[in-house]
């Protein structure tokens, strides 16, 4: 507390010349009467605008005995009490808080004089703080310190000025302050040692608490305990003083008579009696929780707010004949639930949670009815249809693969009004991906993002899988690398898939690439990922990328299954190097290995386009041997071969099967099948098979349109039948 911007340097001045005149007055002259020394201190400090001075009261002759011992108690106030004449009086009380008070007091405002003059002497400072003290003194001897320390602040003194009496306020409210901390510690002190306290205290220790924790819950204990005896001893003293007023008023009572001479008793006035403020809060403890914190009532009021989402409504009891509708709803097959719908809303008159429990049952007891009451229910207006309940339907329909019974439903959502969100979007991107409808994946990602919504791992995997499908590899690779600067990691399904549709077209740099990212990716080559580099070489004709990836395999110790290996059979048929082929079977065979279906179905294809027919058919019984069915696509090579060798019995056989089963057949299947029966001179059943052909869409090559032009004009003549 900085005392200079109210106290000038001219003050100081003043106060150091006459200090020794105006102490010496004062200590020679002790009853002498004071009323005609100026003193230039007060006067400055009065008012620092001008020089005027003012005559210092006439103290007063009988100050307070406890003011003199207050003055006593230390060392540095021994001039200020040598100045003044104390006298004791009979009807001075002693009063230790009162002494307290002034003692530090005193203490406090000789530092801040101190600081604020540090160029003056002790005895200029004491006579600064004579007058201070005087003017406390003259107070306090108004009303205490209460009035003070309440009216004082507003009431500035007339000898001192504004600025020094709010300091003065301030100091005294300050020690006050400290002198109700050390009333209330010594208070607790006697609380720290209450029975409770140490019942409370005993239990801690036993459940394991200790040390600083079980200090603070000891002081917090005792604390209470301090309130609650207040509490209660103010509510007896309440209690006394009622008591006294009720004897008062029934003396009162007795001395005027009990009536009046007409005989109309004398109304008493009820006395209101109010209870004492409680200094601490009411406690609602159960089981150790504190119910009385605020906070809990903030968690009511969410409580309360939030109750129809916590406790949602109950559906209504089914009983009577409206029992009887919704058995037989439950039990419906084929029939239209329009009409039972109809009357079961009439008698039971639903709300929402009605419809969602009549279409739980339905789907739980009978989920083919239940799409048919859930498309309907979205037009009721009872049912409050919101896009949540478009968006579940379309996705229980797309796992179902009913993917035309998705489309409507989606169309209803829109002719209602009602646009697809992001929720919606991600499960139309999931349903056309399964579809392998590109086209509206495609649109409903772009809708995803239109939204601002980034996809998430299960997004991509689809839209990546409907490239896939549609033979988009590279559209599918870009989608990867956009995952893979999200800080997304790709997942092994993902590389395989990508991996796989680059092998079935034969790229190799798409490939290489594919299973390069893999492996930085953390993912390790597998028996699945070399099997696709084998079959990708194989497919682009380079048989010795395709052998050296296959004894890489090796080298990692993965042993090469029927599949791998007719992947490596097959890339040697690409380029007719049957020695190769025969000397990796041996080889494998010495490791162990035992060719299955697969590689025999390879084999089957190869010696058929070399007319090997005899060792074709022993290979064929191989597989028969096995106690497998031979694959579909080895009657596309059985029926070629027994054509181009003119068993007539064999290949028309070969090619009834296959005609059962055309819809399995792609167009170079067709084309290789056509150009067998051609070349055998079967050419009504080329004819016919092209038919087929255009039927499922297919167009025949330029090179199989002039085969069968040749066929018309020059004809062919079939070969002898064997």
């Amino acid at each position: 507390m900085n005392l200079k911007h109210f106290i000038s340097r001219k003050t100081v001045n003043s106060v150091s010349r006459l200090n020794e005149r105006f102490l010496c007055s004062h200590i020679s002259q002790n009853n002498r009467n004071l009323s005609t020394v100026r003193v230039p201190f007060l006067a400055s400090i009065g008012s620092l605008e001008n020089d005027d001075f003012t005559l210092l009261k006439k103290p007063n002759p009988k100050p307070n005995l406890c003011f003199y011992r207050c003055l006593h108690s230390t060392q540095e106030t021994k001039l200020i009490s040598s100045s003044v004449e104390v006298k004791a009086d009979s009807e001075d009380v002693e009063d230790e808080n009162l002494n307290d008070f002034l003692s530090q007091f005193v203490w406090i405002m000789r530092r801040e004089l101190s600081e604020a003059y540090p160029d003056c002497d002790k005895e200029t400072v004491d006579g600064m703080l004579l007058i201070i003290v005087r003017k406390v003194v003259a107070e306090m001897g108004k009303g205490g310190l209460e009035q003070m320390l309440g009216s004082a602040e507003s009431t500035p003194s007339q000898d001192f000025s504004e600025d020094l009496w709010k300091t003065v306020w301030e100091v005294s409210n300050s020690v006050l302050e400290d002198m109700e901390k050390a009333r209330k510690k010594e208070k607790i002190k006697g609380f720290l040692q209450d029975e409770e306290v140490k019942k409370m205290c005993r239990f801690a220790g036993d459940i394991g608490i200790r040390g600083d924790m079980l200090r603070e819950l000891r002081f917090k204990w005792a604390r209470e305990e301090m309130e609650e005896s207040e509490f209660y001893k103010d509510l007896h003293k309440l209690r006394e003083e009622a008591q006294a007023q009720e004897q008062e008023d029934q003396a009162n009572a007795e001395a005027q008579g009990e009536e009046g001479e007409d005989g109309v008793g004398m109304e008493e006035t009820p006395k209101v009696v109010t209870l004492p403020k409680r200094h601490g809060k009411i406690k609602y403890k159960i089981y150790g929780l504190d119910l009385s914190d605020s906070k809990w009532a903030e968690v009511a009021d969410k409580i309360n707010e939030s109750g129809e989402v916590m406790w949602p409504e109950e559906p209504k009891q089914i009983t009577g004949k409206c029992k009887l509708v919704t058995e037989k709803i439950l039990s419906l097959k084929e029939e239209d639930p329009s009409p039972l719908l109809a009357e079961w809303k009439e008698l039971l008159q639903p709300s929402r949670v009605d419809w969602i429990n009549l279409l739980d049952r339905l789907k739980e007891q009978n989920p083919q009815v239940y799409f048919k009451v859930a498309e309907l229910v979205l037009s009721e207006i009872s049912f409050q249809t919101n896009i949540r309940d478009y968006s579940k339907l379309i996705e229980a329909h797309s796992k179902k693969n009913r993917f035309e019974d998705a489309e409507r439903i989606l169309q209803k959502m829109n002719d209602n009004g009602i646009l697809p969100d992001i929720l919606t979007a991600a499960v139309l991107v999931h349903m056309y991906s399964k579809a392998g409808n590109l086209e509206r994946a495609k649109e409903a990602f772009e809708r995803l993002r239109s939204h601002g919504f980034q996809p998430d791992m299960k997004v991509y995997s689809s839209m990546i899988m409907a490239y896939v499908n549609a033979n988009q590899p590279k559209s599918g690779e870009a989608l990867m690398r956009e995952m893979d600067s999200r800080d997304i990691k790709p997942s092994k399904k993902i590389y395989l898939a990508l991996l796989r549709s680059f092998a079935q077209h034969g790229d190799i740099s798409g490939t290489g690439r594919i299973a390069t990212t893999m492996q930085f990716s953390g993912f390790q080559p597998t028996l699945e990922s070399c099997t696709l580099l084998v079959e990708a070489y194989g497919q682009a004709g380079d048989p010795d990328q395709a052998r050296s990836n296959f004894d890489y395999m090796i080298n990692l110790g993965l042993k090469p299954d029927d599949r791998c290996t007719a992947s490596m059979v097959a890339a040697y048929e690409k380029k007719n190097l049957l020695d190769k082929a025969l000397n990796l079977l041996l080889q494998l065979e010495k490791d162990g290995f035992v060719p299955g279906a697969a590689t025999f179905t390879v084999l089957v294809d190869w010696l058929g386009r070399l007319q090997l027919v005899d060792e074709a058919e022993q290979l064929l019984g191989k597989i028969s041997e096995q106690g497998e069915a031979p694959p579909f696509n080895i009657q596309v090579s059985l029926c070629d071969m027994y054509a181009r060798a003119g068993v007539e019995k064999k290949a028309l056989q070969a090619l009834g099967v296959l005609e059962t089963k055309k819809e399995q057949l792609g167009p170079n299947e067709f084309e290789r099948i056509i150009d067998g029966l051609i070349a055998g001179g079967f050419v009504q059943d080329a004819r016919r098979l092209h038919g087929q052909m255009e039927a499922q869409g297919y167009a025949a090559s330029e090179k199989l349109k002039v085969a069968l032009m040749a066929s018309e004009t020059f004809g062919r003549k079939r070969p002898a039948r064997r």
